[in-house]
């Protein structure tokens, strides 16, 4: 693609956004997003899965995700103004391919609120014990709706208090853990190597499906692209940022489940209290005072992202209402005071309520990462087919990094369970149908998947 050439400012040239995001701000911007706490609501179920190798499981994610990172922070340079897997596998590979990427990441935005629902209502229990899980479901869908359709957005300033105060969380909870095992030194090297390879438990399969479910640590990463526009050196910085938020998200997740596994050792969590996993470690550690510390951190942080997550949503189905991809009537209509897509917030709500009650925790993280590691390969491809396919320069780094990324993503999304796999599926071959049926046999333009721009 050719470069836009500057010119220079005239009354009639359109405003463009200000460059003004440095490194660091790219960097603070994206462990915001993914959240200093990421491995805590997930702990519990990687820990049932891997057999205790929780921390292994983060960091062979990590180098999955180093990979598939250095790709999406390559694919931003190309496309500074359109980040999105669905643009990458599309324009460098084949639109029908993109359209596939796209529907996978459909499932995303629609599943994220659900699951959020789901662990918020689990932890509240843990404070109103009394109240029945469906009343707090109701509660907490109601809650993200009601406050969407207000169009209540939270700043960048609350989401980096917010960032701050669970770095301070985590912190006294390393605080607590090193003052409970000071002293176990006597139990030998062993001990403290266990939670990386403990022989009478460790399993392949059993690793990489708990790394499989370990992956959703880092879902958020790709974000970062989409400040191209606004970097100050978007060719080196997002690149870097992108690398970095990974690097720095994959050694903090550790530590921190680290630290978990040397409290709680390899023994695997009630099945009713999987949500609770990690407030269990901190109770085991800090009694009453940190388990709700921990318990109520966990639940603040998926209420922003159930909120979040839910406008996304709301924001993707009106960007494919508004290009008729969908019933333009319903989901590309505006409510004129709050001017926010009421209709896709109320539908999004309604799938987060009702599915709730129908899928677990656990099965929602899978689904979610069915369509993230769609989309992951997708961009792993379409960084070889652009930067060494297509390339009259090859590069051995064009060539290997993108492949080993595809290589390593596509065998952790094997390992997601035999369900996660046949609903993925049928969720892909109900995109395709519907695809062939809105193009006449896919004779016409494809649907599209693009986010809509703030106005």
């Amino acid at each position: 693609m050719a470069e836009h050439s500057q010119q220079p400012s005239s009354d009639s040239s359109p405003v463009r956004l200000k460059r003004a995001l440095s490194l660091w701000n790219l960097i603070i911007i994206g462990i915001v997003i993914i959240q200093p706490i990421a491995p805590m609501g997930i702990y519990g179920v990687i820990n049932n899965e891997a057999r205790g190798h929780v921390v292994t499981t983060i960091l062979i994610a990590m180098v999955a995700m180093l990979f598939t990172a250095i790709s999406y922070g390559k694919m931003a340079r190309a496309y500074p103004s359109a980040g999105s897997a669905y643009t990458y596998v599309g324009r460098e590979i084949h639109p029908a391919l993109g359209y596939v990427t796209g529907w996978a990441m459909v499932m995303d935005y629609i599943l994220n609120p659900l699951i959020c629902t789901v662990i918020c209502s689990e932890l509240a229990r843990n404070i109103f014990p009394s109240v029945p899980y469906w009343a707090l479901a109701v509660a907490f869908a109601g809650m993200f709706t009601a406050l969407n359709l207000r169009a209540i957005q939270t700043s960048a300033r609350i989401n980096e208090a917010l960032a701050a105060g669970m770095t301070i969380v985590v912190v006294i909870f390393f605080a607590f853990v090193i003052r409970s095992l000071w002293g176990w030194h006597q139990h030998g090297a062993a001990f403290f190597t266990q939670p990386f390879y403990d022989p009478t438990t460790f399993d392949f399969h059993r690793v990489f499906r708990g790394t499989s479910l370990a992956v959703l640590t880092y879902i958020g990463f790709d974000a970062i692209s989409t400040f191209s526009e606004e970097a100050e050196n978007p060719r080196r910085d997002i690149l870097l940022a992108t690398v970095l938020v990974c690097v720095i998200t994959g050694i903090l997740s550790s530590l921190e489940v680290y630290a978990a596994q040397l409290v709680w050792g390899g023994k695997p969590f009630p099945q009713e209290m999987l949500e609770s996993a990690f407030p269990l470690v901190a109770r085991q550690v800090g009694g009453f005072f940190l388990f709700h510390l921990l318990n109520f951190t966990i639940l603040i942080a998926n209420v922003g992202s159930g909120m979040g997550a839910q406008l996304a949503a709301a924001r993707l189905l009106y960007g494919m209402g508004r290009s008729d991809a969908l019933p333009r009537g319903f989901f590309g209509a505006i409510e004129p005071r709050h001017r926010i897509p009421m209709n896709n917030v109320l539908l999004i709500g309604a799938i987060a309520l009702t599915g709730a009650f129908f899928i677990s925790y656990e099965r929602g993280v899978e689904l979610l990462n069915f369509g993230a590691f769609i989309a992951f390969m997708g961009v792993n491809a379409a960084a070889f087919v652009r930067f060494f396919w297509r390339a009259p320069e090859k590069r051995w780094t064009n060539l290997v990094f993108p492949l080993l990324g595809f290589a390593i993503c596509f065998f952790i999304w094997l390992n997601l369970s035999r369900p996660a796999k046949i609903a993925g599926g049928v969720w892909i071959l109900v995109g395709i149908a519907y695809g062939a049926v809105k193009t006449r046999g896919f004779q016409a333009s494809l649907v599209r998947f693009d986010m809509p721009a703030d106005e």
